[in-house]
Parts: structure tokens; sequence; C-alpha cells
């Protein structure tokens, strides 16, 4: 259950930093103002507290795991929102990224 809280978590705080990254992003880019600015400033905020409710205690372990998760969750929210097309190698290095999450977050810690 652990890990399925852990990974949970993961997606939770993807959501809202990318979500919040990407709404910054309107807000600026393509000029739909500050209302779409300051909903991405407290999506953003909310990212923050997401990833402290990780099961484990270590702040470089979880930010280190969790790049792994914004690289496959950027590729993949930017397919649903703005109809990226990635490429195979792209694809290939988020699924590396999601890979080098798992071995930080959950290789057995038996040292």
């Amino acid at each position: 259950m652990t890990v399925a809280r852990s990974v949970f978590l993961f997606v939770l705080a993807a959501v809202f930093e990318i979500g919040g990254a990407w709404l910054v992003w309107q807000g600026v880019r393509e000029h739909r103002g500050w209302a779409w600015i300051g909903a991405g400033v407290i999506a953003l905020g909310l990212y923050g507290f997401a990833a402290t409710l990780q099961p484990d205690g270590e702040f470089g372990r979880i930010l280190a795991a969790y790049g792994g998760v914004f690289v496959a969750g950027s590729i993949a929210w930017g397919m649903v929102a703005d109809g990226y097309r990635p490429t195979r190698w792209d694809v290939a290095g988020a699924l590396i990224c999601l890979v080098g999450m798992a071995v930080i977050m959950y290789a057995p810690r038996g040292e």
C-alpha cells in the first residue's frame, strides 16, 4: 500500500506542478490574463504540499525521484493539453526517467 500511496502522491504532485506551470504559460504566453496566472501560482503552491506527503522522509530522494515523474508527466500533459506528438525518443527518454524514479524510490534499503 505504501508504494501505491507514493505513486498516487507523485501523480498528484505532477498534476499540480505541470498544471500550474501550464496555467502560468497560458496566462502569460497566450495572453489569457491574471486569473490564469493566479490559478497557476496556487497550483504550484499545492505541488509543494503534495510532495511533503510522501511516506519517505528524505527530501533529496523525493525530489530526485519526482524528476522522473515530471519528465514523463510533462510529455503526457503536452499530448493531452496541446496536441504535442512525442517522438519515439521522447517516449524512450520518459520511460528511462520512470525506471530511474522507481530505482531511487523503491529499491530495497537494506544498507
